[in-house]
């Protein structure tokens, strides 16, 4: 099918989403169908596929934890409705209660699972296109595998399907076919109600079994097809979390070639983690170590890590973060960050600025062309461009009951091991001492001081360590001031 043709492809009168099982052998407290590949949720991207055929219903059938899928399905975006299954009775009982409140449809009706998270809306609509063009009553989507243990087997009389035999009822004969069934289904509305009336529990496991409808089609003169899929990942499911781990590294295997045949750098894909939701720019690098997650977006020519973690961060075009991890910040084009550097939600930093190593920064907003170059916390912040902040400095914005701001000035500057304790303004072009704990305002163009007197006790070595090393360096030191010194004294006093 031309991808024109899918474009103009009619919606569906529905889809039912089998989501209702219990996932016991995730061993996890919160539903198998939470569980997330690539940054998402794998009932999200199983909805995400059912909607790309635009049905006139799409329910999603719940069950085991079913407060918890519920919830999850209201912060998606796409509108689902919800069924339940209160007894696990098989895949035909589950579409029946899918079906329950629907009334009679007309159409096409999908069938689909819950935990299948690398199936597209692409080969959804395919497989539609498929079952409208050859006039099918149901169409199955199969796979050929070289080991179909476990899985329910398609029968054929040549091109016709004539039923699936599930593993535990199938002979040694039918055992031996290697074409299986995805379990994913286009009915035709009327012949799945009919089926699904039909069906009984005559079988290994006691339960109604959706197969059994297209084995009622065939016995009823109506047409059967399949559509084979290549891409055996499509169809795959996960149940335990050794399923789930080869699941993420396919995905991300294929988010990161992809990328790069956009024009991202990859310099390792095997250390190197993107969210499917993660948007890059050409000639964008990723070094080793990096994991990008959420909504991350990257700017053009970019460098990310190496060592990096950012989750929902926005970085502007030319940045460089280094060894660093953050979340829900936004970091400019052209700015630096880290080493060792810890953004925490509501860091902003703009063009050319720059946060160092082992700096720290929470609700702070840092202008175009400031600096907090190393050992700083910045933390409910609102520093101006040009403000450079000394090693050392922390931001006091907790004083165990509230939060407060700190202000600094355009082009000011606060020196080493300074406390500046909020809520205080520093303004522009001020100086704040090296070494003061400053809790009132400093007007523009000031120096603050705020730090004891220094003393000096000649002979204190002498008199209280004799003999120890330092005794030793003072006794043979000619007392001179070190040439670098008095360099930058000189230059100091102009």
């Amino acid at each position: 099918m031309s991808a024109d043709h899918l474009d103009d492809l009619a919606p569906v009168s529905a889809v039912v989403v089998l989501a209702a099982g219990g996932g016991t052998r995730m061993k996890s407290k919160k539903s198998k169908l939470l569980h997330e590949v690539c940054g998402k949720t794998m009932l999200s991207f199983s909805v995400s596929a059912a909607a790309a055929l635009n049905p006139e219903h799409l329910v999603v059938v719940v069950g085991h934890q079913r407060d918890e899928v519920a919830a999850h399905l209201e912060t998606l975006t796409t509108t689902v409705r919800t069924a339940v299954q209160d007894e696990q009775l098989g895949t035909g009982h589950a579409v029946k209660c899918g079906l329950e409140d629907l009334g009679e449809l007309r159409g096409e009706v999908v069938v689909t699972y819950g935990d299948v998270p690398m199936l597209t809306g692409d080969t959804l609509r395919q497989l539609v296109a498929v079952h409208r063009a050859r006039h099918h009553a149901a169409t199955v989507l199969t796979a050929v595998v070289d080991d179909p243990t476990g899985y329910g087997r398609v029968v054929r009389h040549g091109e016709k399907v004539v039923g699936i035999v599930e593993h535990k009822d199938a002979t040694q004969e039918q055992r031996a076919i290697c074409e299986i069934n995805s379990g994913i289904y286009v009915f035709d509305a009327e012949v799945l109600s009919e089926g699904l009336g039909s069906l009984g529990t005559d079988n290994a496991q006691g339960e109604q079994y959706l197969t059994d409808v297209v084995h009622h089609a065939h016995t009823t003169g109506r047409e059967v097809g399949a559509m084979v899929i290549e891409d055996l990942w499509q169809t795959e499911g996960v149940n335990d979390r050794v399923q789930l781990a080869r699941m993420n590294k396919e995905m991300s295997r294929r988010i990161l070639d992809a990328w790069m045949l956009k024009g991202v750098t990859i310099i390792d894909p095997a250390s190197t983690w993107v969210d499917v939701d993660v948007d890059l720019a050409p000639d964008v690098v990723l070094m080793p170590g990096t994991i990008l997650q959420g909504a991350t977006t990257i700017g053009e020519g970019a460098v990310i890590g190496p060592y990096t973690t950012l989750m929902d961060v926005e970085v502007g075009a030319d940045a460089e973060v280094i060894r660093t991890h953050g979340s829900f910040a936004i970091i400019g084009e052209g700015a630096t960050v880290g080493p060792f550097a810890y953004l925490r939600p509501g860091t902003q930093l703009g063009d050319k600025g720059k946060i160092g190593t082992f700096v720290e920064t929470k609700n702070a907003r840092i202008a175009g062309g400031a600096k907090v170059p190393h050992l700083a916390y910045v933390g409910d912040a609102h520093i101006d461009a040009g403000a450079n902040i000394g090693a050392g400095t922390i931001f006091a914005n907790y004083d165990g009951i509230h939060k407060s701001a700190t202000h600094v000035g355009e082009g000011a500057f606060v020196g080493s091991n300074s406390v500046l304790v909020a809520p205080v303004d520093i303004g522009d072009g001020a100086l704040v001492a090296a070494g003061s704990t400053i809790t009132d305002d400093v007007p523009a163009g000031a120096l603050a001081v705020a730090r004891g007197r220094q003393h000096i006790s000649e002979g204190w070595v002498a008199r209280t360590r004799p003999g120890s090393k330092q005794d030793v360096a003072a006794q043979s030191s000619d007392g001179a001031i070190h040439p670098a010194v008095e360099e930058s004294r000189a230059k100091k006093n102009g």
